[in-house]
């Protein structure tokens, strides 16, 4: 699987929005390197069926489009008259 890098921004209010959930939904409260251990578990143990149906939709839509474009390709062919 290929690295997910993200900016230490981004990570930091992922690792926020954890925190925050542990504190309103589980009524515990972890800090800041418990909060970045639980997303880096997450990445790697999730992260691949997340991403796995991220390539499987982008799959369907581009089968779509493909399938449109043959048929507008069709469209624009020109009647052979046969004597």
């Amino acid at each position: 699987m290929i690295p997910i890098n993200m900016s230490r921004e981004d990570k930091v209010k992922i690792m926020e929005h954890i925190i925050t959930y542990f504190a309103e939904e589980r009524d515990e409260t972890i800090g800041n390197l418990a909060a970045e251990h639980f997303l880096d578990f997450m990445i790697g143990e999730v992260g691949p069926y997340i991403y796995n149906r991220a390539i499987y939709d982008a799959r369907q839509m581009v089968d779509g489009r493909f399938a449109q474009l043959d048929e507008d390709l069709y469209t624009l062919e020109k009647p052979i008259r046969t004597r």
